[in-house]
C-alpha cells in the first residue's frame, strides 16, 4: 500500500513489535516517528530506515507522563507535522501473582498499558477531528478477552484500554467517519517482551511480529467508507484464545 504524504507516529517503536510495525509504515511510504524511552534505540532503528531509504525520526518519550504527551504534540503543531496515523504500542507487563505485586508495579502497569494510549488518543483524535481524519490503531492482547494467572495488572490494562478503544469507535462513527479507530488483538509473538520474561519459552508456538505489521497495514488499507474495528491475530496454537 502507498502511505506517501502520512505521518505515523508509534510509540514503543523501537524494538519487538513497535519496530516491525515502524518499519511496515515506513517502507509503506510514511513518515514515520519512533516513540520510545529506549532513546538510543529508537535513534538506531531510525537510521536504519534512513539507510534503507525511509523517513523516520526518533522521539524520546515516555508515555506515562501526560504532561510530556501532550509537549510532543506541542512541538509537532508548531512544525506543522499533523499525526495522521497513531500506533500505541508500548506495554509493560510483571508476571507475578497479585499477592506478591507491589503498589508500584500495578501502577506502572497499568498506567504504561491503559492510560498513556489514553493520552495520545485525546491528543491525537482532537487534532484528528478538526483535520477531517486520520487513524488510530490500538494494541490490545488476548488478555483483553482471557486472562490468565500472574497476569492482573497486565488483563487489567488491557481489557480496560479495549472498552476504550470500542467507545472511541462508536466517537469517531459520530465526529467524523473519517476517522478509523482499531483493536489489534494480537497473541505470543517472538519479542522481547516475551523472550525477557520468559527465555524458555518454546519460540515455535510464537508468532513473528511481523506478521501481526502486516495486520495493521491491511487495517490501514480499507476505503474511507469503511473501517475495521478490531482483528484478531494469534500463533496457531495460541492457548489464551478464545
Amino acid at each position: 500500500m502507498n502511505l506517501q504524504g502520512k505521518r505515523a507516529l508509534v510509540t514503543g517503536g523501537a524494538r519487538g513489535l513497535g519496530a516491525s510495525i515502524s518499519t511496515s509504515l515506513a517502507r509503506a511510504g510514511a513518515s514515520v516517528l519512533v516513540a520510545d524511552v529506549r532513546a538510543e534505540q529508537a535513534q538506531a532503528h531510525c537510521r536504519r530506515l534512513k539507510d534503507e531509504g525511509c523517513e523516520a525520526e526518533s522521539i524520546e518519550l515516555d508515555v506515562r507522563d501526560a504532561a510530556a504527551v501532550a509537549a510532543a504534540y506541542r512541538a509537532l503543531d508548531q512544525a506543522d507535522q499533523g499525526v495522521d496515523i497513531l500506533v500505541n504500542n508500548a506495554a509493560v507487563d510483571v508476571s507475578k501473582p497479585i499477592e506478591h505485586l507491589s503498589a508500584e508495579e500495578v501502577t506502572r502497569v497499568v498506567t504504561t498499558n491503559l492510560l498513556g494510549p489514553m493520552y495520545l488518543c485525546l491528543e491525537s483524535y482532537r487534532r484528528m477531528i478538526r483535520r477531517g481524519g486520520g487513524h488510530i490503531i490500538n494494541i490490545l492482547s488476548t488478555a483483553s478477552n482471557r486472562t490468565w494467572t500472574e497476569a492482573g495488572a497486565y488483563a487489567a490494562g488491557k481489557s480496560g484500554l479495549r472498552a476504550f478503544t470500542h467507545t472511541l469507535f462508536k466517537e469517531a462513527q459520530r465526529d467524523c467517519p473519517a476517522i478509523g479507530v482499531t483493536g489489534i488483538i494480537a497473541g505470543g509473538m517472538e519479542t522481547p517482551f516475551v523472550l525477557e520474561r520468559f527465555p524458555d519459552a518454546d519460540t515455535s508456538k510464537l508468532q513473528s511480529p511481523d506478521i501481526v505489521a502486516d495486520t495493521l497495514l491491511y487495517a490501514l488499507s480499507v476505503p474511507v467508507g469503511s473501517v475495521v474495528p478490531e482483528l484478531v491475530v494469534v500463533p496457531r496454537s495460541e492457548s489464551s484464545w478464545p
